[in-house]
């Protein structure tokens, strides 16, 4: 990762874009963003019938590639670790999301579903509050103590 970084602050270097604005950057990779989901609009295609369409391939591998080396390019100029920076987020997100809420889970319940998200959404928040207790909005906005 650390020779990816440097090749990022040197292609950044030889261009005179080690100054430029965070903002513009991030702008870049919301812009980006945006050209990798329109090659999803209007589809709702699961895994497997994406990964046969091999144009449709080829054009989320070229925009999701922009998307990345926008994200290493920020990251690059504002002098983050980025390996670390990504493994500590891993870790938050494996805390967050345990293996034991999916792994047993029927085959054929679709993992972007609703009802999967909040059942994972209420088993966090069970987590969180069972040392804490706070005040938080309930999925249609009305405060609920949560203790």
């Amino acid at each position: 990762m650390k020779d990816h970084e440097d090749r990022i602050r040197q292609h950044l270097q030889e261009r005179k874009w080690d100054k430029l604005r965070p903002a513009d950057v991030a702008k870049s990779i919301v812009i980006e963003a945006g050209e990798l989901l329109e090659l999803f609009q209007w589809t709702n295609e699961n895994l497997e019938d994406v990964k046969k369409n091999s144009e449709q391939m080829r054009a989320i591998k070229k925009e999701l590639a922009d998307v990345m080396n926008y994200c290493f390019d920020l990251s690059v100029l504002l002098g983050f670790d980025t390996e670390q920076m990504m493994i500590e987020k891993l870790q938050k997100v494996i805390e967050k999301y345990p293996a034991n809420l999916f792994k047993d889970r029927d085959d054929t319940v679709d993992p972007g579903s609703e009802a999967v998200y909040w059942e994972i959404k209420k088993n966090i928040e069970w987590k969180e509050n069972k040392h804490h207790t706070h005040t938080r909005y309930h999925k249609d906005y009305f405060p609920v103590s949560l203790v």
